[in-house]
């Protein structure tokens, strides 16, 4: 059914309070002429917003619809939520100290490898999840999150207040933060036991019978699918809902924290492609920045990527995530899109071996 004017269109504001930051993000979508745009405006608590428009003129509604739910999406996973308080996160006054735990990393793999790997029983799938890699642990009273630079960083407090209700008094999850969500799909320690040398399988095993008291809450476990036809049916259903991708874990393997050179036992397979990016310096005045990977030592230019409005601009030698349809024979990014600063990531990460290329093209192709 076409929307119209006279029916209450979406709208929402969100919150974010973190140590000093006390900001309001709102979004609407409004009519205008014959069509519908997505406005924003955005933040300090009590003070003049600014305002912008995401859509350049009016667009339909369900078109409207997709930018609007994409826009509250990224805002929620970047820590804003409904509530007026905002999401709490944990005060962590050991924030950034060094911890010495490492997630294991994955490796991609292409369409045809894939495909091998559907059909093999040593494999489960499970979704790759757009969120950001963290670590969970629960110490007794105290429960603490680990990025992927096996630094202490700061929980929203749903999932601290979660943790301390699930379970043994003593563990260490390995999953993903989406908003104020955390998305198991390891667990590495119960009970003072380390269960890195056990096989995948008996791990996951082990994180399904933690006790949760039911579906919302605000940590949860990933769904597997380990035999061929489940497993293919999860393929198509992620293609079909635009999802980041899927990743394959091999059911007999330890846990291996760091990344192998090439292979090993955890991989996946991206629907889009995305790279970190060193940001070299601004356009002038415009809200764009230059990036750059690294090829051995040297750093080569791979194009520009534009900061949406409310969003600072990232200073130099920061590290970005952008996503691009391909990269040209040299690195230049295809219409790359900013996604967000990473302080989990190194610059020495950033290499231009990252990259998806354009397909050559067939010259006897009609």
């Amino acid at each position: 059914m076409t929307q119209t004017a006279e029916t209450a269109l979406p709208s929402t504001t969100l919150y974010y309070c973190q140590g000093g930051s006390d900001k309001i993000y709102q979004a609407a979508i409004e009519p205008q002429g014959d069509g519908f745009v997505v406005s924003f405006a955005f933040g300090r608590r009590g003070s003049t917003l600014q305002t912008g428009c995401k859509t350049a003129s009016p667009v339909s509604f369900e078109a409207a619809r997709k930018i609007y739910d994409k826009l509250v999406g990224q805002k929620t996973a970047k820590g804003y939520s409904p509530g007026p308080d905002g999401t709490p996160y944990q005060d962590t006054p050991k924030q950034d100290r060094s911890t010495g735990i490492l997630p294991q990393l994955l490796n991609p793999i292409d369409e045809a490898e894939a495909q091998k790997l559907l059909a093999d029983p040593a494999w489960l799938t499970q979704e790759k999840l757009d969120g950001r890699r963290v670590l969970v642990r629960r110490s007794g009273d105290q429960v603490i999150g680990i990025n992927r630079s096996g630094r202490i960083i700061s929980l929203p407090g749903p999932i601290v207040t979660c943790a301390l209700s699930l379970g043994s008094m003593q563990w260490l999850m390995d999953g993903e933060c989406i908003g104020e969500k955390f998305i198991a799909f390891d667990l590495l320690e119960k009970a003072c036991v380390n269960l890195r040398p056990q096989p995948y399988r008996k791990r996951l095993d082990a994180l399904y019978t933690m006790p949760l008291l039911g579906p919302g809450l605000p940590i949860q476990f990933v769904r597997s699918a380990s035999k061929t036809a489940d497993k293919r049916a999860m393929l198509a259903r992620l293609r079909r809902d635009r999802c980041e991708g899927i990743v394959f874990k091999r059911i007999d393997a330890p846990y291996s924290p760091g990344r192998p050179a090439s292979g090993g036992d955890q991989l996946k397979l991206k629907f889009t492609a995305t790279a970190s990016c060193i940001v070299a310096g601004t356009n002038g005045s415009r809200r764009s920045v230059k990036l750059e990977l690294l090829d051995g030592s040297r750093r080569i230019g791979v194009g520009n990527v534009t900061i949406p409005a409310g969003q600072s601009i990232p200073l130099p030698g920061q590290i970005i995530e952008a996503r691009y349809l391909y990269a040209y024979p040299g690195g230049a990014l295809y219409q790359p899109v900013f996604l967000g600063i990473r302080d989990d990531i190194a610059a020495a990460q950033c290499g231009i071996s990252q990259l998806k290329y354009k397909a050559p093209q067939d010259p006897d192709a009609c």
